[in-house]
């Protein structure tokens, strides 16, 4: 007991994990920035998607309740900085019930194209709000105003719910001049002067069209959108070849294979424009690229000139990262409950975070064993984290153990993880007799993947900092904080509305 005391005093567990094992309960900001920023309402190993939409809908609804400025701000942070969308829109719409005011002010910085307005209105339906009333209306209505050819001719496809057509019909905004007439004419499906819509005329023509050459011809000339071809014809090797060069980077890295297939990366141009594409570090710095995407599909393309181009645009991507310090250890969790994308997107977390510290941090995996990963500075990021695996269970004071055992001496530790322990010791008592034996002063980084909303150490623990997501931000926070930052929550706190 006296031992118990001395390690927790008052910060004894306030939870329990889904494996049952002994957790915290963190701030309510907290638990809604890691719901925004990991929640992606899919399956995960211990929950279904009903039960994760079920815990969103009441966090949303409570957060909305007590500090609705709070949620106003997490939903633009976690749309913009952590990449995220069907979260951000599931809160915009629960937010639009209590403050119509915060949401006006926040709407155009979650809704940022037609995909998002589209899934919006689905939500708000679904709730039983029908189009959500005059609040709504006036947002949908200004981000109307903004729709432009190349959005009608991306996403106006039907089936996914509201087309734009759809919310033209059912916000009735009023156009600004005779070519945005002639535009909402055209999603409503209506006649229309086509040639004061030159790139829809682009489509028309490119239907029309008898011969290949035609068909490319208008391609170029209406600068169209692959979405648009492959789905008004259906594309050859040529034609293939032209929407490469129309594509951004981000469709190019999900057509990758679809281009190989079609043979077009057998003419070696063709495959050093794909290259200098995708290691391009100004283009990488504007897309927003989630890494792990980076890692799907490294998995699925074989030829070799592409998998080296995918290796050193995720070295590009993390390029601009501060450096860490030597004095670092990483701990990554690859137990069996991170199989799948949380183990990719960890994977390439841990092993950018190493060769952020120049090669000369520990680096361990653990599940219930810690293991020495042996990480290279100088192979790539994906070459290394497609050989880690899953496996066996969760013991994440493992790791901290052996770091006390060896008296290693490091300034931060960094562990990554979803948090299911399921046997061995509390990480937190361990990391309280690390800083017992070793080094008081140590600082903490948990950060975490997975939407539950229990903790592994308890609020008042002023020198351990939770990060949330799967974007690349969650390293430059890190950066930052040890660099004498705030909190993640008092960073959302500082935006501006």
């Amino acid at each position: 007991m006296g031992m118990t005391k001395k390690l927790f005093g008052a910060q004894l567990p306030t939870t329990h994990n889904k494996d049952g094992y002994s957790a915290y309960i963190r701030s309510l900001e907290e638990q809604y920035l890691q719901t925004l920023l990991t929640n992606t309402l899919g399956n995960t190993f211990y929950a279904d998607q009903n039960q994760i939409m079920e815990e969103a809908h009441e966090l949303h609804h409570e957060i909305a309740k007590q500090n609705p400025q709070f949620m106003a701000k997490a939903l633009v942070f976690a749309r913009n900085e952590g990449f995220m969308r069907m979260q951000p829109l599931f809160g915009l719409a629960i937010l639009s019930l209590y403050r119509p005011d915060l949401f006006a002010a926040v709407f155009m910085q979650v809704v940022r194209i037609p995909s998002d307005l589209s899934d919006f209105l689905t939500i708000l339906k679904s709730m039983g709000r029908g189009e959500g009333g005059r609040a709504v209306k006036r947002q949908v209505n200004r981000f109307l105003t903004n729709i432009t050819e190349y959005w009608a001719l991306k996403y106006n496809g039907r089936g996914r719910g509201y087309s734009l057509g759809d919310v033209i019909a059912t916000a009735h905004p009023k156009p600004i001049d005779l070519k945005q007439q002639a535009l909402f004419r055209y999603l409503r499906g209506h006649e229309v002067n086509k040639a004061l819509l030159p790139q829809i005329e682009a489509v028309e023509k490119l239907k029309q069209a008898q011969t290949e050459a035609e068909q490319i011809e208008w391609i170029h000339a209406g600068k169209l959108p692959y979405e648009t071809v492959t789905s008004a014809i259906r594309p050859t090797k040529a034609i293939w070849e032209a929407l490469l060069y129309q594509m951004p980077v981000f469709a190019l890295l999900r057509h990758l294979q679809a281009l190989t297939r079609a043979g077009v990366f057998a003419d070696s141009d063709h495959l050093d424009y794909a290259v200098s594409r995708l290691t391009d570090r100004h283009a990488l710095q504007k897309t927003k690229i989630l890494p792990f995407q980076f890692a799907r599909a490294f998995e699925q393309v074989e030829h070799p000139v592409l998998r080296d181009a995918l290796r050193e645009a995720v070295d590009l991507t993390f390029d601009n990262l501060p450096e860490l310090g030597e004095k670092t250890a990483i701990f990554l969790d690859i137990s069996g409950s991170m199989r799948g994308d949380y183990l990719q997107i960890g994977s390439v977390f841990a092993l950018a975070l190493y060769k952020k510290t120049k090669g000369n941090s520990i680096f361990w995996l653990f599940d219930t064993n810690v293991e020495d990963a042996k990480p290279s500075r100088h192979d790539s990021i994906l070459s290394q984290a497609e050989k880690i695996r899953a496996r066996g269970g969760t013991d994440t004071g493992a790791p901290v153990r052996r770091l006390t055992r060896e008296g290693k001496h490091v300034e931060q530790i960094i562990i990554i993880t979803d948090e299911q322990q399921n046997s061995g010791s509390p990480f937190y008592r361990d990391l309280l007799k690390y800083r017992s034996a070793v080094n008081p002063d140590v600082k903490a980084f948990i950060v975490d993947i997975a939407p539950f909303r229990h903790a592994m150490v308890p609020p008042q623990d002023e020198k351990t900092f939770y990060i949330y997501g799967w974007s690349d931000t969650v390293l430059s926070y890190i950066a930052q904080t040890i660099q004498g930052y705030d909190t993640m929550v008092e960073k959302v706190n500082a935006l501006s509305l």
